[in-house]
């Protein structure tokens, strides 16, 4: 047993990962084209891990390296493909002949505005970002996300005026920027979401009254002095408190139906 388990770990891929991977031995490299040079990565790698590979040191463009900053996009050409295709350097694995380049920031337009002082008016946006209505549908904003938002989704929603739904559409958007580098129209989509979801979030969505209660809670110091014994405590108690003695909420309680015996500081 102890045999084959030995043969089957020699004939697993070799794999090199981390920053500035160390290539195993009989791992397979593969040419990439960073900035125009030819690099040999292993095949295995990210296109950001690579780049470490190969030298490179991120001083920005780089963040989570989990696909959720938005701070790495990348746009690259395959080898006999004519197409622009577009990826975060975290995620997008490199191929071979890969044709890369980072766009760590794209110097698209955005407004400056204190959200205070707007308004829940699809007029708003209109006035802060009137290349709105340059817009020609043509969708390469879309194509070109690598969260697969429905970027043409949101903006039509805001031309018609549907501020809430342009903020559900827009949601998982990372503010990567990839969508306004092919916007025939020049728009900075991705900033003019981003206001959709703050407009609606302070002025059309309905608040939440028990969040409002528990605002009201905090400005009336309900809870400085449990907190200033919190911090008063060793490890020791606290563990005791959070993890040996705490009352929890029993698995798949229906929402709002739970309440703690202890209520003083609900």
């Amino acid at each position: 047993m102890a045999e084959a388990e030995n043969i089957q770990a020699k004939q697993a891929p070799k794999v090199a990962t981390g920053d500035r991977a160390i290539l195993p031995e009989g791992a397979k490299t593969i040419p990439v084209y960073v900035m125009g040079k030819r690099y040999e990565v292993p095949e295995t790698l990210t296109i950001m891990k690579a780049m470490e590979f190969a030298g490179f040191k991120f001083i920005r463009g780089a963040g989570c390296r989990g696909g959720i900053c938005g701070a790495c996009p990348t746009v690259y050409r395959k080898a006999g493909d004519y197409k622009l295709f577009f990826g975060l350097a975290c995620q997008t694995v490199v191929e071979p002949n890969m044709y890369l380049a980072q766009i760590p920031f794209y110097p698209a337009n955005r407004a400056t505005y204190k959200l205070e002082e707007l308004s829940g008016d699809p007029e708003v946006i209109y006035a802060l970002y009137p290349e709105l209505f340059r817009c020609v549908a043509c969708n390469l904003c879309t194509k070109a996300c690598p969260m697969d938002v429905d970027v043409l989704g949101y903006i039509s929603a805001l031309k018609q005026g549907n501020i809430a739904k342009a903020a559900e559409i827009s949601f998982d958007c990372i503010q990567c920027g990839l969508c306004a580098s092919r916007c025939m129209g020049e728009l900075p989509q991705y900033h003019i979401g981003q206001l959709a979801r703050r407009i609606y979030a302070k002025y059309i969505q309905p608040k939440a009254e028990h969040l409002q209660k528990r605002v009201d809670d905090i400005n009336a110091q309900k809870y400085d002095e449990v907190l200033k014994n919190l911090l008063a405590m060793d490890k020791e108690n606290l563990e005791k408190i959070y993890i040996n003695e705490r009352e929890r909420e029993p698995d798949l309680t229906p929402p709002g139906e739970w309440v703690p015996q202890d209520t003083q500081y609900l």
